[in-house]
């Protein structure tokens, strides 16, 4: 059975984190209560030697037996009394709670302080709790408001003949303006502010203003005009829909002169308002899953209270907690329905316009399941572990007799034009497999990654999934090349084995972008698009998952720099003549490498500057310099490696070990929250997972080192072409492993803390403006 306190601590959202009760707090109160009995207890009855030591059980037991049978009539139960006060807080008024004992305690220094604690957890939840509350509730009459534009604006593109013609509507229009904007604030207070969350009008209402609706627009502005404030809410659409839907009437529906005869202009109206559609939809979606974590924070809170009243009772041998818990129990944030009524109100409209009136449809979108792990994912990695490693013994084998890595001429040709096809699909599954150890330390350690990166939990790649994922890709990869060296050694025709590696890299493609529902259609998909919104930087906005994925890529460019020869051998038909010189020489191939070079780091950098753009945070620009010094630091040793002359050593130094410092104090203090000298955790955070702090100061010392793997680079240990085609695959390896270190670190400061201010319960942007707010 699983403690209540892990419980708790898995289950705990990280933004409302200092809101919950402070659980570990209140037990150490309890536990100062326990330590203060025991003197006293010893030295009522000490433990002598001899005979008396050995009748010390008996005696005991003889001790407990008439407690219990009289513990109903001895102990007290109204020992203390909770008052409620009202007062001021935040221009508004408020109720606190405020505990008083009424029986005498041994301990009463820490039996008083146990309970003004448990006052002020019990203060801080109600607070917390009426002010969310209150957000969710007027985020849900906003959404109203923004569903009923987007019927009023589909049924004016859907049905024109319910449009009033142009000349009645300018002139209607016209006489709607000399509303002023007090009266609009006036109509607003005056109309259903409530509609949200009162049982009495909320959706059935909403149903029955959207069916009075053929001349929506006159009555509208006629409302206007006679300022029939009492009707206005509940036979047609508010004040902001009304000027709103007028401005955008030759914007959107496309009943002016100038539409008439053009449906493509027509069709991109449609267009507009299904995008606002869209994002009318996912926000009530993300409403839904807020006023869930709210309704969980409150029963985990009421959990907490009634665990800590138990405790004390126990430690104490007193009943303070069935008077405490009635207390509880009247509180706000256990009593107020508002929550729960709100949540069935967005399921029936969710239900009526977004999902056809299918809810079991609507409930796949509002509470998506997640899958259970099963064991064929097990079976399979298990089995395709075993292929790799014999698949990877015979390949050796082969290799060594046939004298692959030997100095040959043909030799050198294998190593330059077939290995690094090879070597694509080694890194992409080696980072795989260090994915999946992420995802088994952050389910171990209960991360909650799927809430960060605001995933689907029913199809977010499991660490099971990754596993297999790595372990096809590597299976499939060996398998290829003890085929490929087969063939090579039986006299096959070069011309036709060596194109098996790309052969091979095509299926991969065609794979990846295979449009049937096999081999973890979503997350390819989800990689698809998360790649388009890295390479289209900065006119994407960039989410949290957007940003890890470039960061991956900046760790991949050796990837990147195999694609680009694997494409350049295919591609002038290198494998014919095996002339792998031909790439190597030509001025565009060497120009590209800088770009590729470059590209992940140009791709994270701009997604700094929209950062910047969008939150105007200096340390987006900061951060933007770490990656232009990086790209500093790339070309240099990129240039070096062609003109190894001192010059460019000199710059190689400087550039790298700069790069480098930027690299590391970015690593530590921003991305890892590390080296804070007044934190708690000498050099680390206050906030830990881990719960032994020495692999906290391990894993500094193992980034320090591999973060200065480019030294390999300037001394250029080089023997053969083997050797040497080895130790860059070796030095790849070594980042990858270095990214995927770095990933566990990144997310859990991100769980505890909230550093890239990635809103993971955020509020979705609306497509319609209030009109009342522009003054």
């Amino acid at each position: 059975m699983v403690k209540f306190s892990k419980e708790l601590e898995a289950q705990l959202i990280p933004e409302w984190k200092e809101a919950f009760v402070n659980y570990w707090q209140l037990k150490k109160y309890v536990k100062r209560i326990k330590i203060s009995m025991k003197p006293k207890q010893s030295h009522e009855y000490p433990s002598n030697n001899g005979i008396m030591g050995v009748l010390d059980p008996i005696r005991n037991l003889l001790q407990k037996i008439p407690g219990r049978l009289w513990s109903s009539s001895n102990v007290v139960t109204n020992i203390i009394r909770v008052r409620k006060k009202s007062v001021e807080a935040d221009g508004g008024d408020g109720e606190v709670y405020q505990t008083e004992l009424l029986h005498l305690f041994s301990e009463e220094e820490e039996v008083k302080m146990f309970f003004e604690r448990l006052d002020d957890e019990l203060n801080k939840v109600n607070q917390f709790y009426k002010a969310k509350e209150s957000e969710f509730v007027e985020r849900g009459e906003a959404l109203n408001k923004q569903l009923q534009i987007l019927i009023d604006l589909k049924q004016l593109i859907h049905e024109p003949s319910r449009a009033p013609n142009n000349t009645e509507t300018q002139s209607e229009i016209s006489d709607a303006e000399d509303v002023t904007a007090n009266e609009a604030q006036q109509t607003f207070s005056a109309g259903p502010v409530n509609s949200f969350i009162n049982p009495n009008y909320g959706h059935s209402s909403l149903l029955k203003s959207n069916r009075k609706r053929p001349n929506f627009m006159k009555n509208i502005i006629r409302g206007v005009k006679k300022k029939n404030l009492d009707n206005i809410g509940t036979t047609t659409s508010t004040l902001s829909i009304t000027a709103f839907t007028s401005m955008l009437w030759e914007d959107l529906a496309g009943h002016n002169s100038k539409n008439k005869n053009c449906p493509g202009d027509l069709v991109l109206k449609r267009k507009k308002v299904q995008c606002a559609e869209k994002m009318i939809r996912r926000a009530f979606v993300e409403l839904y899953r807020g006023l869930g974590l709210l309704k969980n924070y409150s029963s985990l809170n009421m959990v907490a209270f009634t665990k800590i009243l138990k405790k004390f009772d126990k430690v104490a041998n007193q009943q303070a907690s069935e008077t405490y818990l009635q207390v509880v129990k009247k509180s706000h944030f256990f009593t107020s329905d508002k929550v729960v009524r709100a949540m069935d109100e967005v399921e029936s409209i969710f239900t009526r316009y977004f999902a056809n009136d299918d809810r079991k449809k609507a409930m796949k979108f509002l509470r998506p399941r997640q899958q259970r792990d099963t064991h064929i994912v097990t079976f399979f990695v298990g089995l395709f572990t075993g292929c790799f490693i014999t698949l990877f013994v015979i390949y050796a084998i082969l290799a060594h007799v046939a004298g692959i890595f030997s100095s040959s001429r043909s030799d050198i040709s294998y190593m330059e034009t077939i290995y690094p096809v090879f070597s694509i699909f080694a890194l992409l599954s080696l980072h795989l497999f260090m994915y999946g150890c992420d995802l088994f330390m952050w389910k171990s350690v209960r991360i909650n990654y799927n809430f960060i990166f605001e995933f689907n939990p029913n199809t977010a790649l499991k660490y099971r999934d990754a596993f297999l994922l790595s372990t096809t890709l590597m299976t499939s990869m060996v398998g290829a090349m003890v085929v490929h060296l087969l063939l090579r050694s039986n006299g096959f025709s070069p011309y036709h084995i060596d194109a098996i590696p790309g052969i091979l890299l095509l299926v991969f493609f065609a794979l990846l972008i295979c449009p049937f529902d096999v081999f973890y259609r979503s997350t390819r998909y989800c990689f698809i698009r998360i790649t388009h919104n890295i390479v289209c930087s900065p006119f994407c906005k960039v989410l949290m998952v957007d940003f890890f994925m470039a960061d991956q890529l900046t760790s991949q460019i050796p990837l990147l720099r195999h694609l680009e020869s694997t494409a350049c051998y295919f591609i002038a038909e290198n494998f014919r003549t095996h002339q792998f010189e031909t790439c190597k020489s030509g001025v565009l191939y060497r120009e590209l490498a800088y770009v590729i070079s470059f590209l992940p780091y140009y791709w994270r950098a701009m997604q700094c500057a929209r950062r910047w753009f969008d939150e105007s945070d200096l340390n987006h620009l900061s951060n933007m310099g770490k990656y232009v010094s990086a790209m500093v630091a790339a070309g240099a040793r990129l240039t070096y490696a062609r003109q190894p002359d001192p010059l460019w050593f000199s710059l190689v130094l400087i550039t790298s070990v700069v790069a480098t410092v930027y690299q590391l104090y970015w690593d530590f203090v921003k991305d890892w929250g590390f080296l804070n000298p007044n934190s708690k955790n000498p050099w680390l955070r206050d906030d830990l997972i881990l719960k032994s702090k020495g692999i906290y100061y391990v894993s500094i010392a193992l980034n320090v080192i591999l973060r200065v793997a480019w030294v390999e680079t300037v001394m250029r240990f080089r023997i053969g072409v083997f050797q040497s085609r080895l130790l860059d695959f070796l030095l790849a390896s070594l980042e990858v492993i270095r990214r995927g270190h770095w990933n566990f670190y990144r997310l859990e400061n991100e769980h505890l803390n909230n550093v890239g201010k990635f809103r993971a319960i955020k509020t979705v942007p609306l497509p319609f403006r209030e009109m009342d707010s522009d003054g």
